[in-house]
């Protein structure tokens, strides 16, 4: 019992006193509690620092070598060294920071990261300022981003709107911070940045909006530039000048408040408007910028000349690049207004090609069929090339049509024609016989009639008789150019015209001696060089000298050689014979009619048989320059639309343009040229008594000449005996009386050494306006040499009720029976030993 009592007793509560309690920090839920934190923290920590380690190492993944890593555009200089156009994928020039204006690098500081130069890459604080100053004004005044977050962002291509990309973007930006120095950071940044309208980097804005480099960039286009960057095309002055000027004068506000100018240098700038050049496209695209782009693609690859900022310098003479532009367009819209005129013009293909645009969204657009036209300019010396013109729009047809195009060039061919005889010997100053010659043995057009109505360079051509070749070339007689031609030689007349630079195909038939074989524009104007220089020539035309790599290390030079083509000395006889051609000749309304200005200059027309194509090509000491107009495709531009007409007004324009940065002067005359006294009557060095000789002609619309002319002649050239017909010594005059030194009207060449080419159509093809078609019994007859001289009619009926229309008719040759009969030479008064060449 008292077992069992002691036992209850201990287990009854003592009630005596009050039991002890625990501490909180000992109970169970408090000591799970803690533990829990304890937990959470050590997760959140390891899961903090497994994000710091992944994030760095997410970030040590990218190159920063690819921060420097810009596409540049590649700049084009022209001759003067200024800027022409340029080639990129990006429009961007780097420079360094030295280089842009330190207001632009403050303004940009001001508006984008106020503490660029004081924090690690990442701006907390800046982004708590910006929190609530956007909050105040209601919408985004300020950026949080640092420059060095958006040089991060924009580099590596980081726009994706996460928490990762912002969170990755925010650790590399810190990396960047730690590797550069803030001043590399700011240019990197400067060059990088997107400006709007095209324009990367500061320098190609500053360029853009204000025709300056960015180092010359005043505080308000400081400012102006930076506040492009919160959002360059809305913000653009091109797109809302109000709105620009607004967001201009809040930058020059921050500017202020960050103590980079003065209230009273902020207020200036708010007092002027804001003022840009209108948007160009700095890289238009035209032949010569196509050009320029092929050659150098030739030297380097596309990508490396559309990123890696080359310096590109060419040839280019700014002002006569515009010049031929404008001046070729304006020339044939006048030509497109003619009387006549059938084909489609310029205008109307311009108006078709807008409403195809207008419904079609894919597809070929069609090609024009209008009027073109090309033009070339080249230095003499160097053969770079002044200007080129390919057509009159290249948005139309990118066909170079002064390269490519390969064309009949009509009588401009000649002067290689003459230049092959008189370097095979034949004296200068030699008579030629203009007169008719049967068809057949040229074949200009057909295969029968006379040769000579067609494809000459004057509505009013006539048959002369013997005539100088000085007067022959300067008219561009077809018959007697192509019995010169005969002369030289078809082989040696291909021959000099290939080492002139004429590399296209010359067909082994006389019609070539009239340029009926197509050469191209580029090729014609190269050979024309040969006769200012001295029968010299570059081995090819230059369109850039050299190309350089932003460092000024030189990757290309254009090192030009000179090829010797002809004797000095028939260059210059030559050049002669075409500066009576353009003073005196078919090219005389140069002068009288377009304004060419009086400078020593020379040049040659050149009529395509059916007036498909029109040339000039002309040159003076300092440049030579081509025109050629004509249809892609070919067809007459109307009857008698001569090239003195269509083609000469374009070069004179160029011409003149060019004196004000090349001024020409007299080309000098071989030292061994001898200048001698040449009969009329025999083309022979004149005796005493040939000046003394005065004819008159039959025809009273000509006035009478002396019986001499001037001429330029070397020894070799030189005729060992003088004129017979009007010697002291009797004997000579017997000469006369002789048959085979009677000047007759014969075929250019044998038949037989030339067996006809059969063609497809007769030699004159619809109206006749010089009504030279006659009948196959008078073309042959006429083609015949005829026993004594008639004097020919002065005009001959075309049909009943119609007026005369006079034609070329054949001038008979001396009358052996009796005197010589008067020639219709018209010549200048005698002149001394003394003195130049006279125009005939």
């Amino acid at each position: 019992m008292l077992v069992k009592a002691v036992r209850l007793q201990m287990l009854m509560p003592d009630t005596s006193q009050p039991a002890a309690r625990k501490p909180f920090y000992r109970r169970i839920w408090f000591l799970a509690l803690v533990g829990l934190l304890v937990c959470l923290a050590g997760g959140a920590g390891f899961v903090y620092f497994w994000g710091i380690v992944r994030y760095e190492k997410k970030a040590e993944e990218f190159d920063l070598a690819k921060l420097e890593d810009l596409e540049s555009a590649s700049v084009i200089y022209d001759r003067y060294g200024q800027v022409y156009g340029k080639i990129f994928i990006r429009n961007r020039e780097q420079v360094s920071l030295s280089q842009i204006s330190p207001y632009l690098v403050a303004a940009v500081i001001s508006a984008e990261d106020n503490r660029f130069y004081e924090h690690r890459g990442i701006d907390f604080w800046g982004i708590i300022r910006a929190f609530f100053k956007n909050t105040a004004a209601g919408r985004i005044r300020q950026g949080a981003s640092t420059l060095t977050q958006q040089l991060a962002r924009n580099t590596f291509d980081l726009r994706d709107r996460t928490y990762d990309r912002k969170i990755l973007e925010v650790f590399l930006a810190m990396r960047i911070d730690k590797a550069l120095p803030k001043d590399k950071i700011m240019e990197l940044y400067l060059n990088r940045v997107y400006f709007g309208g095209g324009l990367y980097g500061a320098e190609a804005a500053a360029r853009g909006y204000f025709g300056k480099s960015a180092m010359e960039l005043s505080i308000g286009e400081a400012a102006m530039l930076a506040s492009l960057l919160k959002s360059p095309n809305n913000l653009s002055p091109w797109k809302n000048l109000t709105a620009a000027t607004e967001e201009r004068n809040f930058v020059l506000g921050r500017m202020v408040e960050n103590h980079k100018i003065t209230q009273q240098q902020a207020d200036e700038e708010i007092a002027h408007p804001l003022e840009v050049r209108p948007k160009t496209n700095v890289v238009y695209q035209s032949y010569v910028i196509d050009a320029i782009r092929q050659q150098v693609q030739s030297e380097l690859d596309y990508e490396s000349l559309a990123s890696e900022g080359y310096k590109i310098y060419t040839t280019i003479d700014p002002v006569l690049q515009r010049t031929g532009e404008e001046a070729l367009q304006r020339q044939l819209l006048q030509v497109e207004r003619t009387d006549g005129y059938q084909h489609q013009t310029y205008d109307q293909f311009t108006e078709g090609l807008r409403e195809w645009k207008a419904t079609h969204k894919e597809g070929v657009p069609p090609t024009p069929d209008y009027l073109n036209g090309a033009v070339l300019a080249v230095d003499n010396r160097t053969g770079g090339i002044l200007a080129l013109v390919g057509g009159r729009d290249y948005s139309q047809s990118e066909y170079d049509r002064a390269f490519q195009s390969k064309r009949p060039a009509g009588t401009a061919f000649i002067p290689f024609v003459y230049a092959a005889a008189l370097a095979k010997g034949v004296f200068p100053g030699s008579l030629v016989e203009d007169s008719p010659m049967d068809n057949r043995q040229v074949m200009i057009g057909g295969t029968n009639g006379i040769l000579g109505e067609w494809g000459v360079e004057k509505s009013d051509n006539r048959y002369e008789g013997a005539i100088p070749l000085r007067k022959a070339f300067a008219l561009s007689k077809n018959a007697a150019s192509v019995r010169v031609g005969i002369q030289a030689g078809l082989e040696s007349v291909i021959k000099l015209a290939k080492a002139a630079g004429i590399d296209d195909e010359l067909r082994p038939f006389p019609a070539t001696f009239l340029g009926s074989s197509e050469v191209a524009l580029g090729d014609l104007v190269t050979a024309y060089t040969i006769f200012p220089n001295e029968g010299s020539r570059t081995d090819r035309l230059m369109l850039i000298t050299r190309i350089e790599t932003q460092d000024g290390k030189t990757v290309f030079r254009a090192e030009p050689q000179q090829r010797k083509v002809i004797d000095p000395q028939i260059a210059y006889e030559v050049h002669s014979f075409m500066t009576d051609a353009l003073n005196s000749g078919t090219g005389a309304e140069a002068h009288s009619e377009y304004g060419l200005r009086n400078f020593p200059a020379a040049g040659k027309t050149g009529t395509a048989y059916n007036f498909t194509d029109d040339w000039f090509v002309g040159y003076d000491s300092e440049l030579t320059c081509g025109v050629w107009t004509g249809f892609d495709r070919p067809h007459t531009i109307y009857r008698g639309a001569f090239s003195k007409d269509i083609a000469l007004p374009v070069w004179v324009a160029m011409m003149n343009a060019s004196l004000d940065k090349f001024s020409p002067h007299e080309l000098g005359r071989p030292f061994d040229l001898k200048k001698v006294e040449v009969c009329l009557n025999t083309g022979l060095p004149a005796s005493p008594k040939c000046s003394l000789l005065s004819t008159v002609s039959n025809d009273p619309d000509l006035p009478p000449r002396k019986g001499t002319f001037m001429e330029f002649t070397t020894s070799k050239q030189l005729p060992k005996e003088h004129c017979w017909l009007h010697g002291d010594d009797s004997r000579s005059f017997v000469k006369t009386l002789r048959n085979e030194d009677i000047p007759r009207a014969t075929s250019a060449v044998e038949a037989t050494k030339f067996p006809p080419v059969a063609m497809q159509g007769e030699t004159v093809l619809g109206e006749d306006p010089y009504q030279s078609v006659k009948s196959k019994k008078e073309a042959v007859a006429a083609a015949q040499p005829k026993p004594s001289w008639t004097p020919a009619p002065k005009a001959l009926p075309v049909n009943p009720g119609e007026t005369q229309v006079r034609r070329a008719e054949p001038v008979g040759p001396l009358d052996h029976q009796g005197t010589p009969p008067p020639v219709e030479l018209p010549t200048p008064e005698h002149v001394d030993l003394n003195s130049d060449p006279t125009d005939l």
